[in-house]
Formats: structure tokens, sequence, C-alpha cells
């Protein structure tokens, strides 16, 4: 169990450092039970999968490991924050180094995507100088291809467009963890490969730790370090990609019939 807490040691990692730790995590919604007992470990520079069908409690587990839910019981802790006790304040300051790529790319409509990019620089860092708003919004949207982009709307993107923008929003804050949820939902076979290459590009130029929330199972063998397969509630199989392949359970196997 991770056990730093004074403000000094909140977010300092090192090589091969754990980063995240759940214990016995629980969280129903009246008398549906969707998270039953749920541990898992997240180390510095790993891509973690956690795979599982729609309704298994992928996205809640995400949710409340950055306090947008609270959980009924068990441990969380995230670059050395106990997420379940912190204050509206300390979520902020945890929040500014957890990247969250939403599924729908949260996108705001009536913005352009400089304006969107500039959002989070302008609330959460206090920066309005225009040239280093303008340096920090084009590194961004270079690392994610789409710096010709930076005038368009979201309504002029294509799906994979909104996808990369969402990421590169994200970046822009340089965070330590990345928490994508369903990254390649909705999207082409071409598109979705290369929002997998850009998932592991982000990676090596970020050296961010990163959970991949999915059902899609090209989108786990091209990401992954280690896979949890998420089943009633608690991580039911955990291993490497071929780990899980060659699994004789039958609620697996079902995923790798392509």
């Amino acid at each position: 169990m991770m056990t730093k807490t004074s403000s000094e040691t909140k977010g300092i990692i090192k090589t091969g450092e754990k980063v995240v730790e759940v214990r016995n995590l629980k969280k129903s919604f009246g008398d549906v039970k969707v998270l039953r007992d749920l541990n898992l470990d997240l180390y510095d520079r790993e891509n973690l999968v956690i795979l599982g069908r729609s309704g298994s409690g992928k996205s809640v587990l995400i949710k409340c490991m950055v306090g947008l839910l609270k959980p009924d019981s068990g441990d969380i802790n995230v670059l050395g924050y106990d997420v379940p006790s912190l204050n509206h304040k300390e979520l902020d300051e945890l929040r500014q180094q957890v990247g969250f790529s939403f599924q729908g790319s949260a996108l705001y409509d009536s913005m352009t995507v400089r304006e969107n990019l500039e959002f989070p620089l302008k609330r959460n860092l206090g920066i309005y100088d225009r040239h280093e708003l303008d340096k920090l919004v084009i590194d961004a949207l270079t690392d994610v291809g789409l710096e010709k982009a930076v005038s368009k709307t979201p309504a002029e993107l294509s799906g994979g467009m909104k996808k990369r923008v969402g990421i590169a929003r994200t970046l822009i804050l340089k965070p330590k963890i990345m928490l994508y949820d369903e990254p390649t939902a909705g999207l082409d076979p071409v598109t979705s490969g290369e929002i997998n290459d850009l998932i592991m590009e982000v990676r090596d130029k970020y050296n961010t730790a990163s959970i991949i929330i999915t059902h899609d199972i090209s989108c786990a063998r091209n990401t992954s370090d280690r896979i949890i397969a998420l089943f009633g509630g608690y991580n039911k199989i955990e291993g490497t990609f071929d780990d899980l392949k060659n699994s004789e359970d039958p609620e697996l196997k079902e995923f790798f019939i392509y």
C-alpha cells in the first residue's frame, strides 16, 4: 500500500513506481452491484487495459479513480492521494495530473479547436499570454497530427479527429497518468488503428502511465502491456494479451473470436 501523504511527496514518480493502487473497491447504484471487489495496480509508464463487456463497470472504475463518483467502500490511491478522502481543492490538484480522454471527446461545440485547447490552460494554469498559448496549442496538436485543424470547429471534424483533439486537450496539461475511456468506440478499423498508435506514441513521448478502458480486442492487443478482464464487478483474470487469449475461461473466449 502506498503511504505518501504529505504535499511534498504527492505526484512524485520514480521509474517502475506504483502510481495507482485500488483495493476491494465496491460501487452499487441502488440494488445493482457494479463493482463488487475490484483490485488493481498501475505502474509508471505502463499501459494497463481494462477489458470487459459494456456495462461491466469499466467506466465506473475510472470515474471513482478521479473522484467523479464516490465508492461505497474500498481504497483508491492515485499518485499518493487517498482519493475518497480528498476535498474539492485536493481533487482539482489531482485531476491536473490525470488526463481523462472521454469516450465522446467532450469538446465544446461553440469553441474552435484552438479555444478548446486554450480553455484548460487558462482555467487550470492561469496562462493568458498569447505567444505562450499559441506555442502550447500548436505543440499539442502537432503531437496528435492535427496542427492544421487549429481554426476548425468540432462540427467540421471527423470522429477520429475529435478523438485526437480530445487527447491533445488532455496532453496540454502534461499529465502523469492518462485514462482512456473506450478510445476506439464508433471508429472504423483504420481510424481505430491510428488511435491505438497514438496511445503508444503518447506513452513514449510523455512518459505517462495509462489505463485504457475498452471492449475492443484489437485495441487491447495493440496498446496493452498488461490486461485485466473485468467480469461480474471484479478482476477475474489478469495477464498479457497472450495469457488471456490462451485462457480456457468461456466468458473470455468470446472476446477472442475475431
